[in-house]
């Protein structure tokens, strides 16, 4: 028994020890910012305010079905003694039918009510892309400022080590106290640079936090070997194309340019005549509610058309059609300004993702010169052919090309999240390739 419970307990120690840390990848953080981001939440709100439009329209085309009763008592006395004269009680009831049969404007407000709601629905599609921008913005933030604290502790080992070394030379009497001061203020400095780093880690962290509702935890990484994906397809004018039909921008300034043109229908409705059924009926007896004056009331019923037609409204009708006009060539000059927009938009993240991979390629070549002249520096510094400050040198400029080397990962990745965006396609699909992207790094 005892045998049992000691291979049973040194299984579970095995098992924890070979299991890695739970950490929270892309993926995770996008569920919980689906539940818990407000400004998304009330993006939905807003949507579904906008959604009643369409029943409110429909409802002026439907029956308009009122009932009112009344009761009343009228006390009459004399003015001299306020002795009680006469008194009399009265009942009144009434049901009124209204149903328009010919109403144009109505009509122009119910379609403009479903453009209305299908705007809507582009809006709340736009939150959604926000979305995803924004909390992969925020996830690569923390991730970019973890990542140059690591660069930053690399450095300051470094540079400690070559602190060590002049302090050395100069007790053996090989370098001088300058050596020494040269690489104490360089160390000063990264010690600045890291306390700057590590408030803008504690800032990501909090902003993180702020759309998911509670602190991130330990976040998935990207490793630096992974290959990044380029842009499919790998042709501006398909992305350009696509972003003039397809973007959501342009696609809500095309409802608003439609709502505009059914806006001015609906001003010039209000000359037309409109016809509409009106049935009533109901009792406007004068016979008493109790008493030797009740009795049997009469019923009253009516049914018949109503037409109005407007004869003269004092210029305001003629007014408000100039005024919805002028609206209209306002929208249409604000969706060709979204087009543009669009395009421009386009060209600038579809350069930022192919000039980025390139970039990337660039500064690994930049690493790997980097890494080889700090080693010749420090070797050559050993044998005396180099001095401190250019070890220090080397040593900066290899740190400092592995820092733009992490942001520019993350800058590329961000901008092929946003070329999908303003084309109109991005989704949580690329979320779901994204992550897969990302490692849980064990300690």
């Amino acid at each position: 028994m005892a045998s049992w419970s000691a291979r049973l307990g040194g299984a579970v120690i095995l098992a924890l020890a070979t299991t890695p840390l739970y950490a929270q990848d892309l993926l995770d953080i996008w569920q919980l910012a689906l539940e818990r981001d407000p400004i998304y939440a009330a993006s939905q709100a807003s949507r579904d305010a906008e959604q009643e439009a369409l029943p409110q329209a429909r409802a002026q085309l439907l029956p308009y079905i009122s009932a009112s009763a009344t009761g009343e008592v009228n006390d009459t006395r004399r003015r001299s003694s306020l002795n009680r004269h006469a008194s009399h009680q009265r009942g009144l009831w009434a049901l009124n039918l209204s149903q328009p049969i010919v109403d144009i404007g109505a009509w122009g407000q119910l379609q403009q009510a479903d453009s209305i709601a299908k705007r809507a629905d582009v809006s709340q599609s736009q939150a959604y892309q926000d979305l995803i921008l924004r909390v992969s913005q925020a996830y690569f933030s923390v991730l970019a400022a973890q990542d140059s604290l690591h660069a930053l502790e690399a450095e300051k080992s470094a540079v400690t080590t070559q602190l060590q070394a002049a302090k050395l030379g100069f007790e053996l009497g090989s370098t001088t106290i300058t050596d020494t001061h040269e690489a104490q203020a360089r160390l000063d400095l990264l010690l600045a640079t890291e306390l700057q780093l590590q408030n803008e880690l504690q800032l990501g962290r909090d902003h993180l936090a702020k759309i998911i509702a509670q602190p991130p935890k330990d976040l998935a990484q990207l490793d630096p070997a992974t290959p990044l994906p380029a842009p499919q397809p790998n042709r501006l004018d398909d992305w350009t194309t696509q972003a003039s039909n397809a973007s959501l921008t342009v696609l809500q300034a095309t409802l608003n340019e439609r709502i505009a043109e059914q806006q001015i229908n609906i001003a010039k409705s209000q000359h037309y005549p409109r016809l509409s059924l009106e049935a009533q009926t109901g009792s406007a007896s004068d016979r008493g509610i109790h008493g030797p004056r009740s009795g049997p009331r009469s019923v009253d019923s009516s049914v018949g058309l109503m037409l109005s037609i407007p004869v003269f409204t004092g210029g305001e009708i003629s007014s408000v059609v100039r005024e919805q006009s002028s609206r209209l060539q306002q929208a249409r000059y604000q969706l060709e300004d979204a087009k543009r927009l669009a395009v421009q938009n386009t060209r600038r993240y579809f350069s930022g993702v192919t000039s980025g991979l390139a970039r990337i390629d660039a500064l690994h070549a930049a690493e790997r010169s980097s890494l080889a002249a700090m080693k010749a520096n420090e070797l050559a510094y050993q044998v005396g052919v180099r001095i401190n400050i250019d070890v220090l040198n080397a040593q900066q400029q290899l740190y400092e090309t592995q820092r733009r080397l992490l942001l520019a990962r993350y800058e590329t990745l961000l901008d092929s999240l946003r070329l999908k965006a303003v084309s109109g396609i991005l989704s949580d699909t690329d979320i779901t390739a994204l992550n897969q992207l990302l490692t849980v790094k064990k300690p």
